[in-house]
């Protein structure tokens, strides 16, 4: 019997696509690496699938961060483990580098030494980030990883650092495939997610105003916001994990045709019910006032490095991903198609916060 260890439940992403990729791999069980502290969360949601499906998972507690991750049965897994899913990470764009350092790059090097210790795996499946690009001036292929550029925070840098690692595990025989999503937001059906960031930064505060709401905006909005929902993404995994095709490529689960920051903003207008004036600011002007100036990212809620996505130099492309799903129907839907969800759950559900799970 298979066994697939798993890295990154109960996350954003994790708790949706464990259960997929079991229904996959029919009579497979499933190892779950999970901190102490949410233990208990992790084990709600695996009750909550069920019976038939949670007899399959076996919750293991442990640390990314420590020698042999942790792991009281550490050879025992290893000996049973056929296929490994690293989703876990600390995706926090105001994260120190020590921090980002340890968990998303020491991380990532102790389940790659894990995974060196499995004689049976069959495939290392791999969460990324299309971030990885850092500040990229145009184009950034799924090929692409090294390329001299620049980050907008250690989030970006550890995880740029830790896919460097992966990549030469492969180039050395490992059988892995890379996933790098773009900003991923909610469920484009119900809108449903764990915390409020990147976007959800600027609705919120559409939402706290008036039918004439004002936004300060920055750079000439021309750039690319690049925007996928949760399903499609995990649909994307479920889909292009099993796949023997799929080994040793990368995939970038972006958004073939995402809108500028001008037709986001419009978007976001209609979606709120808002009149949106805009306030254009310098980069620096509209950063360094929500970090210095006293009480106004209070007020905004906007951390300032949530800004510079909306001034990404970078545009994704999308090729491999494309090709491989054509026929499965697993697609990027537009933004404009599910943004209204997105809305509907914020006002929904005022109580979620934006802290990061670490």
């Amino acid at each position: 019997m298979a066994t697939i260890f798993f890295t990154g439940f109960p996350g954003f992403l994790g708790a949706e696509l464990l259960p997929r990729i079991l229904a996959r791999r029919d009579g497979a069980t499933a190892t779950c690496l999970v901190q102490p502290r949410f233990a208990p969360l992790a084990r709600a949601r695996v009750d909550a699938l069920g019976p038939a499906l949670a007899a399959r998972v076996e919750l293991v507690e442990g640390d990314l961060t420590r020698p042999g991750l942790g792991l009281a049965e550490h050879d025992r897994i290893a000996r049973e483990t056929a296929e490994i899913f690293h989703l876990a990470a600390l995706y926090d764009l105001a994260v120190s580098r020590e921090a980002g350092m340890a968990v998303n790059l020491g991380g990532t090097r102790r389940v790659l030494e894990f995974a060196a210790r499995c004689p049976r795996l069959e495939r290392f499946q791999y969460v990324s980030t299309c971030y990885v690009s850092g500040r990229h001036q145009g184009r950034f292929l799924e090929s692409d990883l090294e390329r001299g550029q620049r980050f907008n925070n250690f989030y970006e840098e550890t995880k740029f650092l830790a896919e460097v690692e992966v990549r030469a595990r492969l180039a050395a025989g490992l059988p892995a495939t890379i996933y790098r999503p773009a900003i991923t937001v909610g469920d484009s059906v119900t809108g449903a997610t764990q915390k409020y960031d990147g976007p959800y930064f600027v609705m919120r505060w559409l939402l706290r105003q008036p039918g004439l709401a004002l936004l300060p905006t920055v750079g000439d909005l021309s750039a690319e916001v690049n925007l996928v929902p949760r399903d499609f993404v995990v649909r994307a995994i479920e889909e292009l994990s099993g796949r023997p095709g799929s080994a040793a490529k990368t995939y970038h689960l972006a958004d073939p045709h995402p809108p500028t920051a001008a037709a986001l903003i419009d978007l976001l207008g209609e979606a709120t019910g808002r009149t949106v004036l805009r306030v254009r600011l310098p980069l620096g002007v509209a950063k360094g006032a929500l970090r210095h100036v006293p009480g106004l990212q209070r007020l905004m809620q906007i951390p300032p490095e949530a800004i510079d996505y909306f001034v990404q130099p970078t545009r994704y492309d999308t090729a491999n991903g494309i090709a491989d799903l054509a026929g499965t129907g697993v697609a990027c839907p537009p933004l404009a198609s599910y943004l209204p969800a997105l809305v509907a759950f914020v006002r929904a559900h005022p109580e979620i916060g934006s802290a990061a799970m670490a």
